[in-house]
C-alpha cells in the first residue's frame, strides 16, 4: 500500500516515466512496484484481470461522484424551495403553447422544478443500486481457481452487493447507460429552465433579470446584456445526449464478455459528470441573485384575459352547462377584443348583453388574486395550496429525502 501511495505521487506530481516496452498504465504500476517493493509486487495481479479491475475502478468512481451530485442536486432543490418561499405572493401568467392562459403564482412555476429536480435525485440515487456491486474477482470471464472471499473484498470496498455472474460482472455497462439516461432528463429539465429565464430575461417578457455575473455584454452593442449561463447550460445538453448516445451505440452489438471497444465509456462517462455537476453548481450560485420584476409579471397576469376560464365557471356555478358557458365565454372575449378591452374592464351591463346570468358578483370573481386563490385543489396554484408545498418540500430537505 505504501508503495502504491508513492507511485500515485509520481504520477499526479508528473514524476512517473513512461516506457514504451510495457503494455498499459497496468503494466507500468506493477513495475514501478517491483521496483520500490521488491518481488511481492508480482503477486499484486493475483486472482484478478485487468478486465474486473477496471469495471471496478468505474463503478467507484461514479459511486463517489453520484455521491457528490446527489449532495449538489439537495443544495440545488434547497435553493428553489427559497426562491419560492421568498416570492410567494409574485404573480405571473401561466402559458400552454407558450400563449397566455391563466395566471399562477411565481412559486408555483418554481416548485414545479423543485418537482423535477427532486424526480432527478430519486433516479440517481435509485441508479446507485446498481452502480454499488462488486465485480472484483470475476478475473476476465470465467471467475478464478484461487480461493478468494469476494464478499469479504466487498465489505473492504463498501459495496453491499457483489456481482452474481462472472462474464456479466465484466460485459456490463448498463449502470453507466442508465446513469447517463438519468443525467439527460435531469439535463432536460436544466434546458427547459434556463430558456424561460432566457425569454423573462428579454425586453418582451422582463419578468427576470440575469445577474451580471452570468451574463455578458454585445461586443458591439451596447445595450445588450447576454443571457450566457441559462445559454451555455441550454448548450450543454446536447452534450450529455450525445454521451448517452455515444454508449447505447458503442455496446449495442458487443458479444460475450470484456472487449476493448469497453474502453471508449470513459470519455463519455467522465464528460457527463463533470458537464452535470458544472451546470448543478452554476445554477445553485444563480439563482439565489435572479433579480425578480415583480410589477412586470402582475401587469402581465392581468391582460390577454386569463381569467376567461373563471367566466366560464362562474356561469357554471350560476347553472349554465360548462359547454354553453365556453360559447358564451369566447362571444364575450371576442367583443372585448374589439373594444380594446380586458372582461373585467367591462361594464355590468356589458357583460349582461351576453347572459343574464352575470350579477355584480363578476368583477370580484374575475379578480386575479381570486382567480388564483379559487385553485385550492392539491397541486394547485392558490397561495395556501403552494404555500403547503413549499413546507412538505423544506420537510423532505431537512429529512434527505
Amino acid at each position: 500500500i505504501q508503495g502504491l501511495a508513492a507511485i500515485k505521487r509520481e504520477i499526479d506530481h508528473g514524476r512517473f516515466e513512461f516506457d514504451e516496452s510495457l503494455e498499459d498504465i497496468h503494466m507500468h504500476i506493477e513495475a514501478r512496484l517491483l521496483q520500490e517493493v521488491g518481488t511481492v509486487a508480482q503477486k499484486l495481479h493475483t486472482a484478478r484481470s485487468r478486465n474486473d479491475q477496471v469495471v471496478l475502478d468505474v463503478r467507484m468512481y461514479l459511486r463517489d461522484n453520484v455521491e457528490k451530485l446527489l449532495a449538489h442536486l439537495e443544495q440545488l432543490k434547497k435553493v428553489l424551495v427559497a426562491l419560492a418561499s421568498d416570492t410567494i405572493d409574485v404573480v405571473m401568467p401561466g402559458y400552454t403553447h407558450l400563449q397566455p392562459a391563466q395566471p399562477v403564482l411565481f412559486a408555483h412555476h418554481i416548485m414545479a422544478y423543485y418537482e423535477m429536480f427532486k424526480r432527478d435525485s430519486e433516479r440517481l440515487a435509485d441508479g446507485l443500486k446498481r452502480i454499488n456491486v462488486m465485480p472484483l474477482g470475476s478475473a476476465a470471464l470465467a471467475g478464478t481457481t484461487y480461493p478468494i472471499d469476494r464478499h469479504f473484498t466487498a465489505e473492504l470496498l463498501g459495496f453491499p452487493e457483489v456481482s452474481a455472474n462472472s462474464m456479466d460482472s465484466v460485459a456490463d455497462r448498463d449502470f453507466i447507460i442508465e446513469f447517463l439516461a438519468a443525467a439527460g432528463i435531469c439535463m432536460v429539465h436544466f434546458s427547459r429552465l434556463s430558456e424561460e429565464l432566457i425569454l423573462w430575461s428579454s425586453p418582451e417578457f422582463g419578468f427576470v433579470e440575469i445577474p451580471d455575473a452570468f451574463a455578458t455584454g454585445s461586443s458591439i452593442m451596447p445595450q445588450k446584456k447576454n443571457p450566457d449561463v441559462p445559454e451555455l447550460v441550454r448548450g450543454k445538453t446536447g452534450s450529455v445526449f450525445g454521451d448517452l448516445m455515444s454508449m447505447l451505440t458503442l455496446m449495442k452489438s458487443l458479444p460475450m464478455a470484456y472487449n476493448r471497444d469497453m474502453q471508449e465509456d470513459k470519455l463519455p462517462l467522465f464528460r457527463t459528470v463533470d458537464t452535470l455537476g458544472s451546470c448543478v453548481e452554476v445554477y445553485t450560485a444563480m439563482l439565489p441573485r435572479l433579480i425578480i420584476k415583480k410589477e412586470v409579471m402582475q401587469a402581465a397576469a392581468t391582460r390577454g384575459f386569463l381569467n376567461a376560464t373563471d367566466m366560464a365557471d362562474y356561469l357554471v356555478v350560476k347553472g349554465m352547462p360548462f359547454r354553453k358557458a365556453h360559447e358564451c365565454v369566447g362571444t364575450t372575449v371576442g367583443y372585448a377584443l374589439e373594444k380594446g378591452m380586458e372582461l373585467h374592464d367591462l361594464t355590468l351591463a356589458e357583460l349582461q348583453t351576453f347572459s343574464a346570468l352575470v350579477k355584480e358578483d363578476i368583477f370580484d370573481f374575475l379578480s386575479t388574486e381570486k382567480v388564483i386563490n379559487r385553485r385550492r385543489s392539491f397541486g394547485g396554484t392558490a397561495k395556501e395550496t403552494v404555500a403547503a408545498a413549499i413546507s412538505t418540500a423544506q420537510d423532505e430537505l431537512k429529512q434527505g429525502l
